[in-house]
């Protein structure tokens, strides 16, 4: 091999960001053992982060937007809201635009259901404003549209671990540590740079779920995800975006506390793992390249990065998206909403005689699985009719890279045998886009054993399965079109 080749890409861009952290005393629990329902003040603001791409030419396709949220959840009217207003001030299409969540646990659960809790009141209009400035944002990224170069890299970071642990003692899994367990600690980066060479952004996929911070948090907080983005914009500069990949069975090694200082810490191990593959990255537009031997002590071979040749430099602006719906059969066991409200009302009634009682532990055990019954009410009445649930992804080739965008939240082997079939380019795979239904989506291997997740999955065993078939044959369509 006498030329070592990366990844890259070449269109026109734009990178923005705005505040939209909630007032404090707004709804904030998130978690079924925590006992406040306000926030209490702010360890790091939330952001969004607003990536503006297009083709460097008209006729090869239209803009795609690309817009990063810290919130754990979003309903999916919401989600819908903040497209539209988008879509009415940029004129982009709908289809388009791409909202993701980083899956923050600390923003607090944003769902006007929750309006008649405590601090409820502020939900609404705190979202209708999101869904106004999110048009705001996406105009001026519009205005600040300017030709880009991405250099694609590839990182390692071992925050991330397995978290399904066999409990011995109980014989029952718990969502924790399983310092056994297979976690992917695949970080990918793209850093993205005007004409210039000034850095424009950053964008970093991984997969680690931000539950640093748990039922004893009262702060609103983007988790570890804010430390990162920090560490990461004060070295390299311009904007740091984050896309949280398939991380239904990963979360951090230390996590479920109530001390920031735990996600913070978590955060710079993130940004400082990246920083460590940036620094790493050619400019834009070369490639490194065997250059022959010269004598010295010995004969030392020299290698040096040299421009791309115009035609390697023009496929860079290769350039392609489409939409996929894949059908996913739902589980035939699923419990039913009568069920459901059923048991919410008698766990109702034994939070208020804990209350009365001044019973701590059974007050909190209570009210986690009220909370365990009204998020699986809120599941059962957003899933779609019929027996099968239409799953809308979106796929992209910009450049080398590959990008893939789905709803929900999949385990980890779903990005790594993605990656692994296609080893010679980089998969940005990005969960929790334009909806978090149908939620969890597991491997087969993982039914049956009482695991949090498969517990609360609305799908059926396989559908993981499926959904990576589908996809691998339809991207091994779209790569042999490009190559």
């Amino acid at each position: 091999m006498k030329v070592i080749k990366t990844p890259q890409a070449s269109c026109d861009a734009a990178m923005v960001r705005c505040d939209i952290t909630p007032p404090v005393g707004i709804y904030h629990r998130m978690w079924g053992a925590a006992l406040h329902d306000r926030a209490t003040g702010v360890h790091r603001p939330l952001l969004a982060t607003l990536l503006w791409m297009q083709p460097r030419l008209e006729s090869q396709g239209n803009p795609t937007i690309l817009l990063s949220l810290d919130h754990c959840i979003l309903d999916r009217q919401e989600l819908h809201n903040i497209r539209q207003s988008i879509h009415r001030a940029t004129g982009a299409a709908y289809e388009n635009i791409l909202v993701t969540l980083t899956h923050t646990h600390g923003a607090g659960w944003m769902s006007r259901t929750r309006s008649e809790l405590p601090g409820g009141e502020l939900l609404g209009p705190y979202l209708d404003d999101l869904a106004e400035k999110m048009g705001q944002l996406g105009l001026e990224a519009q205005s600040k549209v300017q030709p880009v170069s991405i250099v694609y890299g590839t990182g390692r970071c071992d925050l991330a671990a397995h978290r399904d642990y066999y409990d011995q003692e109980q014989k029952h899994f718990v969502c924790g540590l399983n310092p056994q367990g297979p976690a992917d600690d695949t970080l990918l980066l793209a850093k993205i740079t005007d004409r210039s060479g000034a850095t424009l952004g950053t964008l970093v996929n991984y997969a680690c779920h931000p539950t640093s911070l748990a039922w004893d948090n009262t702060l609103i907080s983007p988790d570890w995800v804010g430390a990162t983005r920090q560490i990461i914009e004060q070295n390299q500069g311009g904007l740091c975006l984050f896309l949280q990949g398939a991380s239904g069975d990963l979360g951090p090694r230390e996590g479920f506390v109530g001390d920031p200082q735990v996600a913070d810490r978590n955060g710079r191990q993130v940004g400082f793992a990246a920083l460590s593959a940036l620094c790493s990255l050619p400019s834009p537009l070369t490639e490194y390249r065997y250059t022959g031997p010269v004598v010295s002590g010995t004969r030392i071979g020299t290698w040096r990065h040299e421009p791309l040749c115009e035609d390697s430099a023009r496929k860079l602006q290769h350039w392609h998206w489409e939409s996929l719906v894949v059908q996913l059969p739902y589980r035939h066991d699923l419990p039913t909403i009568e069920q459901t409200t059923l048991e919410r009302e008698q766990w109702l009634a034994r939070e208020s005689q804990a209350r009365q009682d001044n019973d701590e532990k059974q007050l909190r055990d209570a009210r986690a699985q009220v909370e365990q019954r009204t998020r699986q009410l809120t599941r059962l009445q957003n899933l779609l009719p019929g027996r099968c649930y239409p799953l809308e992804v979106h796929l992209g080739i910009v450049g080398d890279a590959i990008w893939v965008f789905v709803p929900g939240e999949l385990y980890q082997v779903f990005q790594r045998t993605l990656r692994e079939r296609f080893a010679s380019r980089p998969i940005f795979v990005t969960t929790l886009t334009n909806d978090w239904q149908p939620g969890y989506i597991p491997p087969a291997s993982s039914y049956g054993y009482e695991i949090y997740q498969e517990v609360i999955a609305a799908m059926a065993p396989g559908c993981l399965e499926i959904l990576t078939e589908s996809l691998w044959r339809r991207l091994q369509a779209l790569v042999d079109g490009s190559d």
